[in-house]
């Protein structure tokens, strides 16, 4: 028989705590949704930066060279695609929405009810911090997904933020009766 508890004092059965619970609902299968979720992004931004390239490019021609200075803002595109969603009411780019994901603060996910959007500041240092695993360490922080506490990333943990599944925001099954694990939510 499985107990339930208020506090964080282990089940009857497995020792896992209501937080241990909680974590596994919100988080459960997040790391590969993300990793798709990432490469809808980069094709959204591709499309998106080909489309400003050639608005540049036409604005130049019809300027007389004057418009081509605005290809210098073209690397701005992808930081703020990643910024201008994460601060949406959805919280979520584009990718993570299509795929059921939510970005959260991860400070105010313990509490029932609560469960706050990052802030422009965090959505800015989520995104610098993600551009920077990728061009000074290859990637490797993101390989943390697998061994911390609520499947996160150096760039989440930096930045105070988690990804959970959208649907799994609501009361969860640590409030009432208590699913197995991997069942169906």
């Amino acid at each position: 028989m499985i107990g339930q508890t208020i506090d964080n004092t282990p089940f009857a059965s497995g020792g896992a705590t209501r937080d241990d619970m909680q974590d596994d609902w919100l988080t459960r299968d997040v790391w590969p949704r993300r990793i798709f979720a990432f490469l809808i992004d980069w094709v959204l931004i591709a499309i998106l930066s080909a489309a400003i390239a050639w608005t540049i490019g036409v604005l130049g021609l019809l300027t007389l060279g004057f418009g081509f200075a605005l290809w210098h803002l073209l690397w701005l595109v992808p930081p703020a695609y990643f910024i201008l969603w994460l601060t949406t009411r959805e919280a979520a780019t584009p990718g993570q929405r299509l795929l059921g994901l939510t970005v959260r603060q991860d400070s105010a996910l313990g509490f029932a009810g609560v469960a706050a959007g990052p802030s422009f500041a965090q959505g800015v240092a989520w995104t610098v911090l993600l551009f920077l695993s990728f061009s000074v360490a290859a990637g490797l922080p993101l390989l943390l997904v697998l061994f911390t506490k609520r499947r996160r990333a150096l760039h989440d943990l930096l930045s105070g933020l988690t990804v959970v599944h959208r649907h799994a925001l609501g009361p969860g099954p640590w409030f009432g009766s208590v699913p197995p694990h991997g069942a169906a939510s």
